[in-house]
């Protein structure tokens, strides 16, 4: 445990320290690797490969770029992200052929609105 101080003075203790948080994520990570929990078959190309059979059941996901629109990017952004890369990634864990891409509007609605 590390020790430390607080804004009063008093010694508090933390269980989590910045070694255990990399033994934690190199732990996780490693399963991943193991258990291909994020494994994606290649349907074409030098990655494919032929003898592995891709699931007939497909979905498609396309989020759209996050463009800055001057002072109006805000965190408001990415939540709509974590929403879509949740839905994906569940999808491909239940055995469907996924699909996520990633959209470019470089001239939306808000981006217009803050030009004007």
């Amino acid at each position: 445990m590390t020790n430390s101080r607080n804004s009063s003075g008093e010694a508090t203790s933390y269980r989590y320290t910045p070694e255990l948080a990399g033994a934690l994520e190199n732990r996780w990570q490693q399963y991943w690797r193991d258990n291909g929990t994020f494994n994606a078959p290649n349907p074409v190309g030098d990655l494919a490969d032929p003898d592995q059979e891709l699931p007939a059941d497909k979905l498609f996901v396309q989020d759209m770029f996050p463009y800055p629109s001057g002072a109006g990017l805000h965190v408001g952004h990415p939540l709509g992200y974590i929403a879509t890369d949740v839905f994906a990634r569940f999808n491909r864990m239940q055995g469907r052929n996924v699909l996520h891409t990633l959209g470019y509007d470089a001239f939306g609605l808000p981006a217009e609105q803050y030009a004007v």
